[in-house]
């Protein structure tokens, strides 16, 4: 039996639960989109660097619009503050899962929030410090022969899809060990399933990746099978003795 009130909940019931931890992340993320807007020129030069240091010396990025500045403001304040609520978002999301969870599986509340909130952060940092540089020098390069106009609204646009992107590749051992916890997965079905995850993997690469070199792909998929790879060796551990003998 599950010491829980899932069983009780209606269909009302489960859209309103949704409703509220939804209005709640949203609350958090306010929260620190007004905290971030105090700082977003400070956001703004960090954001800027990996695209800065290519240009030639004194060369700024662009807008078209009159509102393209405030408006980029506006994104940026925003994208900082869902990461800042990271950790808030991920516990209300806990807390709308876990009606469905026996009592031994709620303990995890603590590390789930953690280590989901390390990995997204972790896998944006990752992209902005390792993938995200590359992508620009190969883009700059591939027009080296032009005067390059670069505006503001195209450039955030790329940058936040790979950060938020990554991040949430990351997030890949904490789901498999939740799943591995409740009794879903197991290491034997990862194993079993490998060569099809590469290629998946490559196939999501390509998706996210706004390079269509393999070098730059590569630099998204390898970490992606190296994450792969420690999910297994997560599941290993995590998952309940008899379902790693299926």
């Amino acid at each position: 039996m599950k010491t829980n009130r899932s069983d009780e909940m209606t269909f009302l019931e489960h859209l309103g639960e949704l409703r509220k931890r939804i209005f709640h992340s949203l609350f958090f993320i306010l929260v620190f989109f007004g905290i971030s807007w105090f700082f977003v020129q400070e956001i703004f030069n960090w954001f800027t660097v990996p695209v800065i240091r290519f240009l030639p010396e004194g060369k700024k990025l662009a807008f078209t619009s009159l509102a393209d500045p405030f408006m980029m403001y506006i994104k940026i304040a925003f994208i900082s503050g869902l990461f800042l609520s990271t950790p808030f978002i991920f516990y209300q999301l806990w807390l709308f899962v876990s009606p469905g969870l026996y009592r031994r599986e709620k303990k995890y509340v603590m590390p789930f929030v953690f280590f989901t909130s390390v990995f997204f952060i972790g896998g944006a940092l990752f992209g902005y410090y390792s993938v995200f540089p590359i992508a620009v020098e190969f883009f700059l390069n591939m027009g080296k022969e032009f005067e390059p106009i670069i505006t503001i609204d195209k450039y955030y646009k790329l940058i936040f899809r790979i950060l938020i992107g990554i991040g949430v590749v990351f997030e890949l051992p904490v789901l498999s060990f939740l799943l591995a916890k409740i009794g879903v997965l197991s290491s034997s079905f990862l194993v079993k399933y490998f060569k099809y995850a590469v290629i998946a993997i490559f196939v999501i690469a390509a998706i996210i990746t706004p390079t269509p070199d393999i070098v730059t792909q590569s630099m998204f998929a390898i970490p992606m099978i190296l994450l792969y790879g420690l999910s297994i060796l997560i599941v290993r551990i995590a998952q309940p003795k008899s379902s790693g003998q299926q």
